[in-house]
């Protein structure tokens, strides 16, 4: 017999697997509305004739829920999206669906067609009845003025578009470059969307890291509590690659998932990236756990640099760091140029250990 997402939900914490929250509890009868229109219409129909005799049934009001970090939208997103019963569905962080639509819409360019994002869109819409984004920020002036024609494609199409945010509609692209052209998306948007404060009591994501270890040393003995701290973050979900646009070019983060990144030193530190990369993951995650941090000194200087560039990144953005390391704060830098400026990192790394920090 079918459950309501509800049920699912109540199922979940009478077994231990999830705490109660009314917050939470509150928007899943708006998410089992969205399903159950969904499931009664799961496909269009498509083929040389699908568009002559009928328009495209128009959707419901998709939801945009928003709220502070560790509050629980990503597993009602991702409850919502396994639960409901429909092949054409996706699931995709929202940076690394607007990458997808700027190369989609390079090739476009290619083949001399007036408008880029129409075949992009027109992709989209033919593949994806629910489009499930999670962490929508918008930060790059190329999104900001794509965005709203790109929303208004899908939704006209027929597309149902859910998506998770740490901050209201109002503070999308706040102080962004050209904001006045920004400001009618925002109007569609609460136009077109139900938008949702999750106002839940509790920071799941701190609960479960409070008092906890974050920081371990030496690196070896590591490895299983960074898989541990992983697998209770995300649910056990393996992660997938995040790929960011930079300036042009990409930035990979080797796994992600539900605003959890994971990487090694060598991956971020090791290649050539730049203040900009490291503000773009920064930007990205609410949780960075990063991987073997070596000693560090006049044999690897430039990969210390920009490991000082990282955790400043991080700490402005108040991301959440749990790393592995091959000595304490204090003793990963002790020669070498750039030793004594090395104590503000030393300094922040140990403030970033605190229970209180960042969610």
């Amino acid at each position: 017999m079918r459950q309501t997402l509800t049920e699912i939900y109540d199922t979940r914490v009478a077994a231990g697997t999830l705490r109660p929250d009314p917050g939470q509890h509150a928007v899943l009868p708006l998410l089992e509305d969205l399903r159950a229109w969904l499931e009664a219409n799961p496909t269009r129909r498509v083929g040389l004739f699908a568009g002559l005799f009928a328009r495209p049934v128009a959707p419901p009001k998709g939801l945009y829920l928003w709220g502070g970090v560790g509050r629980g939208k990503s597993m009602l997103m991702d409850l919502f999206t396994e639960a409901t019963d429909i092949a054409q569905k996706r699931r995709v962080h929202f940076h690394a669906f607007m990458q997808e639509i700027h190369r989609g819409m390079h090739a476009a360019r290619q083949t001399g067609v007036e408008d880029p994002l129409t075949p992009v869109a027109e992709t989209v819409i033919r593949d994806t009845r629910l489009l499930a984004f999670d962490e929508m920020q918008i930060t790059d002036i190329t999104d900001a003025m794509l965005v709203g024609r790109l929303f208004e494609k899908l939704i006209a199409g027929g597309t149902v578009i859910v998506t998770t945010s740490n901050r209201p509609p109002e503070d999308l692209y706040r102080n962004g470059l050209n904001r006045v052209l920004f400001l009618p998306f925002i109007a569609h948007l609460r136009d077109r969307m139900h938008v949702v404060e999750l106002e839940s009591p509790t920071d799941f994501r701190q609960h479960r890291l409070a008092g906890a270890q974050v920081y371990f040393h030496p690196v070896g003995a590591s490895h299983g509590e960074l898989q541990r701290i992983w697998q209770d973050l995300t649910g056990g979900a393996p992660g997938t690659p995040l790929r960011l646009s930079v300036n042009g070019r990409e930035t990979v983060l080797p796994q992600f998932s539900t605003g959890v990144g994971r990487a090694s030193f060598w991956e971020l530190c090791g290649r050539p990236l730049g203040p900009a990369d490291h503000l773009a993951i920064a930007q990205a995650c609410r949780v960075l756990i990063l991987e073997d941090i070596p000693q560090l000194g006049s044999t690897n200087y430039n990969e210390a640099k920009r490991f000082v560039t990282l955790i400043d990144a991080l700490y402005e953005a108040k991301v959440r760091l749990i790393c592995s390391a091959a000595d304490v704060p204090e003793r990963l830098y002790v020669e070498g140029e750039g030793s004594f400026e090395f104590e503000r990192t030393a300094s922040r790394l140990r403030e970033m250990q605190g229970a209180g920090w960042g969610l």
